[in-house]
């Protein structure tokens, strides 16, 4: 392959729900691009027309992303830019791409990703959680009991949790939010950049209550985002440096070495442990 006549594959940031979301250096690549990889080229057909555009299209769903590889590697190695897009949002973020991604990367094609709109993203920056640190989990299990096992792995995460969830699926993950998380923080974003956006934010059991009151807070799609865990970990107790260093030398064990246990569960110097320990063998 001659890499200087070879085309790039883009990765394009498409709206998810407000169409003016998308940047010109988006709305340029789809208008330039030889081929376009749409999740749903009939869902994308409506995007191009908006921006008035016909470009040649071919599907790229989780469903024959790996047989689309050859074609996509082939059209790239004639000269050809392709670019590719999910049906809303960023591609490869809960969306089909990562395989065309990874096999056109590892045989050599300049992938170049055109960044926009992303629920993910978007969701966090409004929702008033902790965003420094925080992990996502794209959608959740289908059936019950996975999405409780999924839930029981966040117990005791200090970091905000977040997910996708569907209209039909959102009561039922918000039940079993409350009965393995409890009374955790939960934000909600729903219809995120479309007419009706909203953030619904309070306890899982408050805002399924707020559901069964106002159906049409159940509809759209759904950024689920759960507050970490603020308390302390299971089993951990605190641990007093003098009773340490007692109970430790009541048992014969000798300066040096109570100083070197200190210093090891409660972290510090030896050196300063050490003192410690020395000043209470002299009291006894």
């Amino acid at each position: 392959m001659s890499e200087a006549k070879a085309g790039s594959l883009y990765v394009v940031a498409t709206p998810i729900g407000n169409l003016d979301d998308l940047s010109p250096r988006a709305a340029q690549v789809l208008g330039q691009v030889a081929l376009v990889a749409a999740e749903d080229t009939r869902h994308s057909a409506r995007l191009m027309r908006h921006l008035g555009l016909s470009p040649a299209m071919i599907s790229v769903h989780d469903h024959n992303e790996a047989s689309r590889v050859e074609t996509l590697r082939q059209r790239l190695a004639q000269g050809d830019d392709v670019a590719l897009i999910s049906d809303a949002g960023t591609p490869l973020i809960s969306d089909p791409g990562y395989v065309v991604v990874r096999e056109l990367r590892a045989a050599g094609f300049r992938v170049v990703p055109i960044p926009g709109p992303c629920a993910l993203v978007t969701a966090l920056c409004a929702a008033g959680l902790p965003t420094d640190h925080f992990s996502f989990h794209g959608f959740l299990p289908a059936k019950g009991a996975g999405r409780r096992a999924r839930l029981e792995a966040w117990k005791h995460s200090t970091v905000t949790q977040v997910c996708y969830e569907s209209p039909h699926r959102i009561r039922d993950t918000l039940a079993d939010v409350a009965a393995v998380l409890g009374e955790r923080r939960v934000v909600l974003g729903r219809e995120l950049t479309k007419t009706f956006e909203t953030f619904l934010d309070g306890r899982a059991a408050e805002l399924l209550t707020l559901m069964e009151t106002d159906p049409d807070q159940a509809r759209g799609e759904f950024v689920v985002m759960v507050a970490g865990d603020s308390g302390p970990a299971p089993d951990q107790r605190a641990v007093d440096d003098q009773a340490l260093l007692g109970a430790l030398l009541a048992e014969g064990v000798g300066v040096k070495q109570a100083a070197a246990v200190a210093a090891r569960v409660l972290g510090g110097p030896k050196k300063q442990w050490y003192a410690q320990a020395q000043a209470l063998k002299d009291a006894d």
